[in-house]
C-alpha cells in the first residue's frame, strides 16, 4: 500500500506537500519496476519547471527512464545523495530516497493528481 499522506501522478512520482513546497520522488511501484537504480540525474537548483516537463533520468539495470515534475515551481533543494548512492531510490522511495524539492507556482495543479486508493487502482489496472 502507498503511504496515504502523498499524492501521485501517472509517472509514477509522487509528491509530499508541506506548506507551499512539494518534495518530489518516484513511487515504490516505479523502483521495483525499474529494478536495481544504478544513476540518478538530477537538475540544478533555481531550474524552473512546468507540470510535465522532465526534471531529471533514472537508470537501472533494465532501463533509463524520464522523471517528470508533477507540478509547476522552481527547485530549491535537490537530494544531492543520489548521484553517489542511488540505490537508496530502491532502498527507500518515500524517505531518504526522495529528488527534488519545488516552490510550487500553481498549487491548484494538486488537484490533478491521485490519492493513494487512487493511485492503486491506477497501477492494479495497468
Amino acid at each position: 500500500m502507498q503511504p496515504k499522506d502523498l499524492m501521485y501522478t501517472r509517472s509514477h512520482e509522487w509528491v509530499r506537500v508541506n506548506g507551499g513546497k512539494a518534495i518530489v520522488g518516484i513511487t515504490d511501484h516505479a523502483q521495483a519496476e525499474l529494478g536495481d537504480v544504478v544513476y540518478v540525474e538530477l537538475p540544478k537548483v533555481g531550474a524552473v519547471l512546468s507540470k510535465g516537463d522532465v526534471f531529471g533520468t533514472v537508470e537501472s539495470v533494465k532501463t533509463v527512464s524520464d522523471l517528470l515534475a508533477p507540478v509547476s515551481g522552481e527547485i530549491v533543494q535537490v537530494n544531492e545523495k543520489l548521484p553517489d548512492t542511488p540505490e537508496v531510490v530502491n532502498e527507500e522511495p518515500y524517505d531518504s530516497g526522495w529528488m527534488i524539492e519545488l516552490n510550487m507556482s500553481k498549487p491548484d495543479e494538486l488537484g490533478e493528481l491521485m490519492s493513494s486508493e487512487q493511485y492503486e487502482s491506477f497501477i492494479e489496472e495497468h
